[in-house]
């Protein structure tokens, strides 16, 4: 057995009890269904030839009590199935897209830099309802076909061996000829699956900028380049339904040559007296036998296809490896005091030639309000990222309070780090919710007195419920300069020792940046900040400037002290500062 089965079979294990009450039902329909033919034999052959017509009819009336009993037990049969059974493959299907959530959120920012949004959503989606349509109809339909075709074959091997055979001479043509379709409709499938993800991308794509599109007016070039996606899909699909149709009208014509060559076969042997009308009729009757496994084999092989495609697309994933996560001895941080060390680091994105900086050597005491400044593209966000662990340094170290950050859990040590970015992310729900998701055990008094210190509780009041108002996706409803309130509050909730800005107000207008930069300081007092400087009011408040270039960190000191020095800094404010005050370096 393959691991890849193995790993499919594994999602029945919580299970198993319902499984095999599904089999339980789906076998006793089975059989039921295989009685039917032997009591219409019964009465054409025994009953009306071998009894007079009343004690016939008082036997016919007792096998139609029988029958009316197998069909209520069919009744009970096949719901059970088709509500349990389908409610074990929802279940299935449940543990499966936990699985895979909880994979996408233990992977890095790196697997993340290189993945399209709609492509991941189709894995979680689509992929899966296929996988569950397998895992609930898969073991059913086969199980069922495999004793309803050796039922069949076993008992008109008893009826007439020659016309057996004759009939069971198409059978190895027939598998012949769905295994050569089969693997053409696996591609085809597979095709699929990679078109609709594309799909997803671009409408993921597209309804996320639709502010974007609007405001250049390029809907129709949006329009355009979906209909090309569209149209991949329709002829993916195309190549796809045109080995369905040959399988199924092929299968269907092996079918038909079945029948017309049991009633030819039949008519000859009834000729010769070799069998009876009642053998032939039963003939007749157990064909339908044989030929709805075969049909559910089809329907089994096209969903097999189906489902473990997706499922295929479902391991691929679970089988990346984060690149940043916890050593097995890893340690919980305990009360951080924020000394943070630097220690000949360098970076590389994965797959880059070239280093983003190398051989970067800094202490930052506890406290400090640090900026770095520099060209776009230099690795002053990156820098930052490496200390919460958003990427793996490539060498030398990160030390908090002298403890090497890949020595602690990684939720420990995220939890004493608090960012505010540029591009502020704020969730659908409230404002509540959202200020909430600094510390989601926090009580309301909490949240309302973190949204005052963040200059954010006024504004808060105006909305039309308050707390409670609604936000929109991404705070749409919202401001910049209040969702970056929101945001700050949202840390001031978490109250970690060591803070990220990036960036915080470069978006902001001055009204704005004015109010946030309140709000900023008050956050970073008595805490080690780093701060991704943009704006001159941001450098100038800092203790400590660094300033990064290609080379890493040129120069290193304060706001007085790198003006006097003359360098890299010096023509930065300068070129700012002649042009407004305000600009950003």
């Amino acid at each position: 057995m393959s691991n890849k089965l193995k790993k499919f079979i594994s999602y029945y294990k919580p299970y198993k009890k319902l499984f095999f009450a599904d089999m339980f039902f789906a076998l006793l329909s089975a059989a039921i269904s295989l009685a039917y033919p032997l009591v219409v034999r019964y009465i054409t052959k025994d009953v009306l030839v071998n009894n007079g017509i009343d004690q016939a009819v008082v036997i016919i009336l007792k096998l139609a009590l029988l029958l009316i009993g197998l069909i209520l037990i069919d009744f009970t049969s096949k719901f059970f199935v088709a509500y349990k059974g389908h409610m074990m493959g929802a279940m299935i299907e449940f543990d499966m897209r936990n699985e895979i959530f909880e994979h996408y959120q233990k992977l890095s920012f790196s697997f993340y830099d290189n993945q399209k949004v709609g492509q991941l959503m189709s894995r979680i989606t689509n992929d899966l309802f296929d996988i569950t349509e397998l895992a609930h109809h898969g073991p059913e339909d086969l199980v069922i076909s495999i004793i309803k075709f050796l039922g069949a074959f076993v008992i008109l091997l008893n009826v007439n061996l020659r016309l057996t055979l004759i009939v069971f001479a198409f059978l190895p043509p027939m598998a012949i000829f769905a295994y050569i379709l089969k693997k053409h409709m696996q591609k085809a499938f597979r095709r699929n699956r990679e078109r609709i993800a594309d799909i997803n991308t671009q409408i993921e794509d597209n309804l996320s900028g639709i502010r974007v599109v609007k405001s250049f007016a390029n809907e129709e070039i949006e329009i355009d380049k979906f209909h090309k996606s569209n149209n991949k899909f329709v002829d993916s699909k195309r190549n796809s339904y045109w080995f369905m149709a040959i399988f199924h009208s092929g299968l269907g014509l092996f079918a038909s040559l079945i029948n017309i060559t049991i009633i030819v076969a039949g008519g000859l042997f009834i000729a010769k007296e070799i069998i009876g009308l009642s053998d032939l009729l039963t003939f007749l009757l157990y064909i339908n036998n044989l030929i709805e496994p075969i049909n559910k084999l089809i329907n089994f092989t096209e969903q097999f296809q189906n489902g473990m495609t997706g499922f295929d697309r479902f391991t691929e994933m679970l089988e990346i490896e984060p690149d940043v996560g916890d050593k097995e001895d890893a340690v919980e941080m305990g009360k951080v005091v924020g000394n943070i060390e630097f220690n000949n680091v360098t970076f590389k994105y994965e797959g880059a030639k070239e280093d983003v900086f190398n051989n970067i050597n800094l202490k930052v005491k506890s406290g400090t309000y640090i900026a770095l400044v520099g060209p776009s593209g230099v690795g002053k966000t990156t820098m930052c990222s490496l200390i919460p662990r958003f990427y793996e340094i490539s060498s030398g170290s990160i030390l908090i309070d002298n403890v090497d950050i890949r020595d602690i859990t990684l939720k420990s040590l995220r939890d004493n780090i608090g960012i505010v970015q540029q591009d502020v992310y704020l969730f659908t729900g409230s404002v509540m919710d959202n200020i909430r998701y600094g510390n989601v055990y926090a009580s309301e008094e909490d949240v309302i007195k973190a949204a005052k210190s963040a200059n954010a509780h006024e504004f808060i009041m105006e909305l039309p419920d308050g707390y409670n108002t609604y936000i929109g996706q991404r705070g749409v409803k919202l401001s910049g300069g209040q969702k970056q309130r929101l945001s700050i509050a949202r840390v001031f909730l978490k109250n970690p020792p060591i803070l990220i800005f990036d960036e915080a107000t470069s978006s902001l207008d001055n009204e704005s940046e004015k109010i946030v930069q309140e709000s900023l300081e008050k956050l970073a007092y008595n805490r080690t900040t780093f701060v991704i400087a943009h704006r001159l009011s941001t450098i100038k408040n800092a203790k400590t400037i660094l300033v990064l270039t290609e080379e890493g960190i040129s120069e290193n000191g304060s706001h007085d002290e790198l003006i006097e020095l003359d360098g890299i800094y010096a023509s930065l404010y300068r070129l700012a500062y002649n042009r407004n005050e305000n600009e950003s370096i």
